[in-house]
């Protein structure tokens, strides 16, 4: 028999491989084969999303619903983590697009607050980044989407493991060191519209028993609109001992920081004449984060494996800003002719986390078993110095000359634990019921100068217990079809507790908000041309804190208080087909595809001077619809992506006003349709060349008018720009 070629291919941790040899031999038995010519073929496909192992975290997650988004070779804006294509395969991924070039990370699922990704919990390689759980749980922390390698999604149903939050876990896994180096570099440098530039480079390798990795990253930007200048840099060094075969130590430390100048709100007439311009010339934020942690892994025999991670967050986030509306101007005084004081803020965080996680394997007559035990304790300080009288400068300045209105202290603490157990009814079918208890409390003293007596709660309680239970069943052909249930639950937050004026009270009988998380779903990830997941949800969050109007002797009052209750129906849809395939030439097309029902089944708001049923209204920023669609064309080095989105229309409002507000604040936030492109060329392993246009029709739209940071009103998202980098690995 005489051979004429060879093709092989291989997958790997979700990349593929083609590798053709071609020559002449004879083949005996099992003899060499000796090759007089051979020509080799590589091609890695587009990556696309995939299912999690059944095991990850030290954690058994069979009936969840699980993505994994692989970054490296991703056709995406990675310098300014343009969210829409980070997660353009993630059905019912929202993103806020108002928030500067490429500075924070605003996602949401199945009808939750993206603000800064505020509903997950949210982690650095395991490590959590959010920075006050119970505080104030958003991620001020944001690592450089140029380092991260991958970006690991678990659905609300994953807070029966790693906390309480209805998002559930979103987990960003950085890149790692080249192993087979004793030292190995990496630069990405971008650049693009509106002075966008951005340096990344990283180092690692691996020398006996130790592997180190680092990286320094920095981004200047001019933004999209008049006075949006942001700046901002990040570092991370890792350092990792692989004391024997069984155990290895991690210590990491990371962050990241950014200065932003905020242009400020516009109303709806503004936005129309001039989406770009500004209506603040001197405000400015910053948070600055440091995240250091020690990790270690035990491998403590054959079914049993252990892991203990304790991490800080460390750190402040400071802004200076001429506050109100967008028909307020920030102009010279004409009495003083000065311009008016800014308002300064100033919070500091110290948390301190430590948690402990066992997976064991083990039969119990004769059926398999995965258990999974874990403990966390959590231990913070929030200072918050609010309302301080700034100076009349114009740029970054954070003196307090008059002093702070409010200086108040949060110190919270609590423990938790968690176990769950997989059964294996069958090689093919498991049940895990789960259960988390978690006891604490927070307490808060200071002072608030316009208060004088103040009626705020003193000590939060938390006493959650969590249940859960999940599902699947799953076929060689790569079919699984799964479902499940998990209590979740959203605190009592620092800004609940703090009365805005003194015409503003809270409840004495303030609740957390409760709820649950429920899904069933059916997908195929690994058939070679057709792909695909089906997912209905149901989010329900009972006790929602918000504000109602209340009476007393006669004096009307906005009272912050458990208002009412939300119910959140859909339907996930994800499909990834395969049009050809063929050696080095591959075109496919995907869909991610959302519908949500999110209504209020019960409560009232304040309208005026009285409270008004909301019960059937549309919960605010929750589209019905969300689909984004896609082309990928792949031809030897040459790899590119044409994408797009389409978002229905949202309220700003639990009263769904629908005519917008003199100022903007309120109104309805139309539908948009947004269209990129992006390519990558390689050049050579060492070499990739890439180039994007995002917004190719120049779209004026925005994703929403927030009520908090960064001001009521209207936020621009960016129009048409272009953005080219150039990959180099040694």
């Amino acid at each position: 028999m005489i051979l004429k070629q060879i093709y092989i291919r291989i997958i790997f941790l979700g990349f593929s491989w083609g590798i053709s040899f071609e020559g002449s031999a004879q083949i005996d038995s099992l003899k060499p084969i000796d090759l007089e010519h051979f020509e080799v073929r590589g091609y890695r496909e587009l990556p696309t999303v995939t299912s999690l192992l059944e095991r990850s975290f030290l954690m058994p997650i069979g009936g969840r619903k699980t993505e994994v988004v692989s970054i490296a070779d991703l056709p995406a804006n990675i310098a300014e983590k343009t969210g829409r294509q980070v997660f353009a395969q993630i059905p019912g991924a929202f993103v806020y697009d108002m928030d500067g070039a490429g500075n924070q990370v605003n996602l949401s699922v199945r009808g939750l607050d993206a603000h800064r990704s505020w509903e997950f919990n949210v982690r650095q390689n395991n490590i959590i980044t959010n920075t006050d759980i119970y505080g104030y749980p958003a991620s001020h922390y944001s690592a450089p989407m140029e380092a991260v390698e991958s970006i690991q999604l678990i659905r609300g149903t994953g807070a029966l493991q790693y906390g309480q939050q209805f998002g559930g876990l979103l987990n960003y896994v950085l890149k790692s060191a080249d192993t087979t180096k004793t030292i190995g570099f990496e630069n990405l440098t971008s650049g693009g519209s509106f002075g966008l530039f951005s340096s990344f480079n990283a180092i690692g390798g691996r020398k006996g028993k130790w592997t180190y990795y680092a990286y320094y990253q920095k981004r200047v930007s001019n933004g999209y609109r008049e006075n949006a200048r942001s700046e901002s840099d990040a570092q991370h060094i890792s350092v990792e001992f692989a004391a024997n075969e069984d155990i290895t130590i991690k210590g990491e430390l990371s962050r990241s920081t950014y200065l932003h100048q905020i242009p400020g709100p516009l109303n709806d007439q503004m936005f129309e004449e001039n989406p770009r311009q500004a209506t603040r010339f001197r405000n400015f934020y910053t948070p600055e984060i440091w995240v250091p942690a020690l990790t270690i892994d035990w491998n403590m025999g054959a079914n049993t494996k252990f892991q203990w991670i304790s991490s800080m967050i460390i750190g402040s986030r400071s802004s200076v800003v001429f506050p109100g509306n967008s028909l307020l101007e920030d102009r010279v005084n004409p009495n003083t002719l000065e311009l008016t004081p800014r308002d300064v803020a100033i919070h500091y965080y110290n948390s301190r986390t430590s948690e402990a996680r066992v997976l064991h394997n083990y039969k119990l007559g004769g059926i398999n078993n995965d258990l999974s035990v874990s403990i966390r304790y959590f231990n913070n300080t929030n200072d918050r110095n609010q309302r301080g009288i700034g100076t009349t400068n114009t740029n970054f300045d954070l003196s307090v000359p008059g002093g702070f209105g409010r200086e108040l202290t949060l110190h919270s603490h609590s423990l938790a634990f968690a176990i769950e157990n997989q059964f294996f009814l069958k090689d093919n079918i498991t049940l895990s019921p789960g259960l988390r208890y978690e006891r604490g409390n927070s307490t808060m003293n200071g002072r608030i100068d316009y208060l004088e007596e103040r009626k705020v709660p003193q000590n939060i309680p938390y006493n959650f217990l969590t249940l859960g239970i999940h599902g699947q069943w799953f076929h060689e052909s790569g079919t699984r079809i799964f479902g499940g249930i998990s209590q979740a639950n959203r605190p009592v937050l620092f800004q609940d507790l703090v009365p805005g004026d003194p015409f503003a009270r809270i409840s004495e009988n303030l609740e957390h908000s409760l709820g649950y998380n429920a899904e069933v779903g059916i997908e195929n990830r690994k058939h070679p041309k057709f792909n695909y997941s089906l997912t209905f949800f149901r989010t329900y969050i009972g006790n929602r804190v918000g504000n109602i109007i209340d009476v007393e002797d006669g004096q009307t009052f906005v009272t912050k208080s458990n208002f009412g209750n939300s119910m959140n129906d859909g339907l996930e849809v994800w499909l990834n087909y395969a049009l050809i395939n063929a050696g080095l030439m591959k075109v496919s097309v995907f869909n991610a595809t959302s519908y949500m029902n999110g209504r209020y089944v019960g409560g009232s708001i304040p309208s005026g001077a009285e409270n008004i049923s909301i019960i059937g209204n549309r919960i605010e920023s929750v589209p019905e619809w969300i689909v984004r669609s896609g082309v990928t064309l792949e031809m030897g080095r040459f790899k590119s992506l044409l994408q797009h989105q389409f978002v229905s229309e949202t309220f700003a409002d639990p009263l769904n006003t629908r005519i917008p507000s003199p100022d903007g604040a309120v109104g309805l936030v139309p539908a948009y349709h947004v269209l990129d492109w992006n390519s990558s060329f390689r050049l050579s392993p060492q070499l990739v060349l890439r180039f994007g246009v995002n917004n190719l029709l120049n779209s004026q739209y925005f994703t929403k008018r927030p009520t908090m940071y960064p001001g009521a009103g209207i936020w621009p998202s960016d129009g048409r720009g272009v953005v080219g980098a150039v990959q180099f690995k040694l």
